[in-house]
């Protein structure tokens, strides 16, 4: 038990040690104010979001970009609650806002979100397809971020920072610092120029790559997944046309879950889409982190009873926690939400047995999202 032990935590530490060397090799993008060129489509799927739309509206009012070179495709999936009213009710508000539609989804698979970015871009009329999320606050000069660096690269697809609007509860700062190392695999891992991950509320790509690439063809059957998988079609078929765009004025913030319940109901979804990864490097390291979190709690159950060395339990926990903290360093800092590491070693302490008990559940659980239920 002791050398097993050993040989995961060195490969454990390798990992996330390469993680953080291939975060620095993403160098900062910097804004040189350009003159804009690239036309986008931004689309914006909602399901019983009343109770956010509302910031994103504005946010959206606000972006610096000229408004002849974008238009805001926002799509209704079958909402239950006010988000079609509050959003026809601001648009009512701004006789001068003529970039902003609205249509509905076209349901045609088992994965709404999927269905409903495809909808919107049978119906795009521009060259570059930009997803977020309806509970996002995006950043004035966001568009611009993308136009320059797709001005200055061969960029087809353009993965993008996000992270949790930070509030003070231990549920919203555990999701943070979660997020945080998130971001921090998903830039390392671009860095070493094998990218695993990308978060749908801020992807960018050719409306060309993705017909290209036959849209979400081959998942849809997952419900979830409209990031992770067309990126893995990208990283296969145009590698070197796939890029990240490390520049703080590109970050889009979004809501974290407001109680354990959701946190766990959203980790399910996210889990039951695991299996079905076709990329190696992020296979393993899942498979690394996951046997890593369960040694963790194998060890300290099995020092309670006096069958494993107290000692070595104290370096294993040592080592993790210093190159944890290493990378989450780097994002919090790129973030600029260092305050955050207040909580690390509460988070830390907790989060292995939160994420071996979500493997547990999801090999079991089916889950529920916006008030639907799916299967794995």
């Amino acid at each position: 038990m002791v050398l097993t032990s050993i040989i995961i935590t060195i490969l454990y530490l390798i990992l996330i040690g390469s993680f953080a060397v291939g975060f620095d090799k993403i160098p900062v993008f910097k804004l040189e104010d350009l003159p804009s060129k690239t036309k986008f489509s931004v689309i914006i799927p909602f399901r019983n979001e009343a109770e956010h739309v509302s910031e994103l509206l504005k946010s959206i009012e606000t972006l610096n970009y000229p408004k002849h070179l974008y238009e805001i495709i926002l799509v209704d999936d079958a909402s239950e609650d006010d988000s079609l009213s509050v959003v026809e009710n601001f648009l009512k508000t701004k006789s001068t806002i003529t970039n902003i539609f609205i249509i509905q989804n076209e349901r045609k698979t088992n994965s709404p979100k999927k269905d409903a970015i495809t909808s919107a871009i049978n119906q795009a009329k521009n060259e570059w397809i930009i997803t977020t999320d309806a509970d996002c606050v995006l950043p004035k000069y966001w568009l611009d971020c993308f136009d320059e660096y797709i001005q200055k690269t061969n960029a087809k697809c353009i993965a993008a920072p996000v992270t949790y609007l930070s509030k003070n509860s231990f549920l919203n700062k555990f999701q943070l610092l979660d997020l945080l190392s998130l971001q921090g695999a998903t830039i390392g891992g671009f860095g070493l120029k094998k990218p695993f991950l990308c978060n749908g509320a801020n992807l960018g790509y050719q409306k060309a790559l993705f017909t290209a690439l036959n849209g979400f063809k081959g998942n849809s059957n997952i419900a979830s997944g409209d990031d992770i998988f067309l990126l893995e079609k990208v990283a296969k078929e145009y590698p070197e046309a796939l890029h990240y765009l490390k520049c703080e004025q590109a970050i889009v913030l979004t809501e974290s879950q407001t109680s354990w319940k959701h946190l766990i109901s959203q980790r399910l979804r996210w889990a039951a889409k695991t299996s079905s990864y076709n990329n190696w490097f992020g296979k393993l390291t899942g498979m690394i982190v996951l046997i890593m979190n369960a040694l963790i709690i194998a060890t300290v159950l099995l020092t309670l009873i006096g069958s494993f060395n107290f000692k070595i339990l104290l370096y294993i926990l040592f080592i993790k926690l210093n190159i944890d903290f290493f990378l989450i360093y780097k994002s919090a800092t790129f973030f600029n939400q260092k305050d955050i590491l207040k909580s690390f070693v509460f988070g830390f302490l907790i989060y292995p047995f939160f994420s071996i008990y979500i493997a547990f559940l999801s090999i079991f659980s089916n889950y529920k999202w916006k008030g639907r239920s799916f299967e794995k």
